[in-house]
């Protein structure tokens, strides 16, 4: 708007003398003027209103800056507004749009995926659960297998090589006491002589020392308090006057006296060497010197030939050391019954090597071999 217009009093109308004067200026008031308008009568000349205006002139005042499409231009502030978003009618787009919503700034998911799962990739995973589950026990089964199995076999090895080592003592113990029998047997002359035992019987111990003779001599004697036995003391004669052995001492006699004092039990010990019987073996000994039977004849109780029998299981008899392949002593019992002068009286002896000074100084010939007879009134 001109200064003079503006400087002009409120309610004053313009000159039209200015107004004629101004034709040939564009002010700012014809530029913003509408077309049509009787102070745009010259052709020569646009406005800016003529300039801004749209094709065919179909809108009028104001600056517009849509077309004949109105959809081309969008209204500034139209622009502006938030557009909303169709809904989604689908399933499948639904967790879509809810994992776009739960992204980060980094794209990285906030909350897992809560939806339940189909029937069938649960039943696919516990499938798989259950597979793995006896899988994993299956594994565990054939190692359990496998280490028993290895146990199994190892002991049974060892089961195996104890029994052959065993077996291979057996022979080489059996090996040289059938060597040395051949070497001793008739080289062993008998140095003693078996008391008759029968005769002591029912005597007291003076008259057994007496009877006896052969330096009979009283060693030892003590009371017996067993319940049920007719002994009460137990007296131990030493036949001084018989040849000792180097490792079983001298021939003994045992007493068993009542309580009268008179024997109802009469023993007898002895190195095998000094009855003459050599370096026999356990098994030779009894079964094909027929040493027990033999020595019961010496002491008068005569028994039919193989009342002695010894064990079929060596193991019975014999007894190993920790190592269970060395042989210490082999020891068997063996008793009957025999009739003396109408009445019936027990017999009883025990035949008996240690072996261990022997396998001390590995010479068997220091086997220690006794053998022990008894009757009973």
């Amino acid at each position: 708007m001109p200064k003079h217009a503006a400087n002009a009093p409120r309610g004053a109308s313009p000159d039209p003398s200015s107004e004629r004067s101004s034709d040939e200026r564009i002010g700012l008031t014809e530029a913003f003027a509408p077309v049509g308008s009787e102070r745009s009568g010259e052709e020569g000349r646009i406005g800016l209103t003529e300039a801004f205006s749209p094709v065919g002139g179909s809108h009028v005042g104001g600056f517009s800056y849509r077309g004949d499409n109105e959809d081309e231009y969008p209204d500034a502030l139209e622009s502006l507004e938030p557009a909303l978003e169709p809904s989604l009618l689908f399933d499948d787009g639904a967790p879509e749009a809810q994992a776009g919503e739960k992204r980060g700034r980094h794209g990285k998911g906030q909350e897992p995926d809560k939806r339940p799962l189909p029937p069938h990739l649960r039943k696919s995973r516990r499938m798989r659960r259950i597979l793995i589950a006896v899988v994993v026990l299956l594994v565990l089964l054939i190692g359990a297998l496998g280490y028993f199995t290895w146990r199994l076999v190892g002991e049974s090895q060892m089961l195996a090589a104890q029994q052959t080592q065993q077996q291979q003592s057996s022979q080489e113990v059996d090996a040289m006491h059938e060597a040395d029998a051949k070497d001793a047997a008739t080289t062993t002359a008998k140095k003693t002589e078996v008391p008759n035992l029968v005769g002591v019987l029912g005597l007291t111990r003076d008259e057994a020392v007496e009877a006896l003779q052969h330096g009979a001599t009283v060693t030892s004697e003590r009371e017996v308090n067993e319940e049920g036995s007719s002994v009460k003391a137990n007296v131990t004669i030493a036949l001084t006057d018989e040849p000792a052995d180097a490792r079983s001492g001298t021939p003994t006699v045992y007493l068993g006296l009542d309580e009268e004092g008179k024997a109802v039990q009469v023993g007898y010990s002895a190195a095998t060497a000094s009855l003459g019987y050599g370096s026999l073996s356990f098994v030779d000994a009894v079964e094909n010197e027929g040493i027990v039977e033999k020595t019961l004849e010496e002491a008068g109780v005569s028994v039919p030939a193989g009342s002695a029998v010894l064990p079929e299981d060596k193991a019975a008899y014999s007894s190993y050391a920790s190592d269970g392949t060395t042989l210490v002593e082999e020891k068997c019992s063996f008793s009957g019954t025999v009739e003396l002068d109408g009445a019936e009286h027990e017999w009883s002896s025990v035949l008996l090597y240690n072996y261990a000074t022997a396998n001390t100084s590995g010479n068997l010939a220091d086997t220690i071999r006794m053998i022990y007879v008894y009757v009973n009134a």
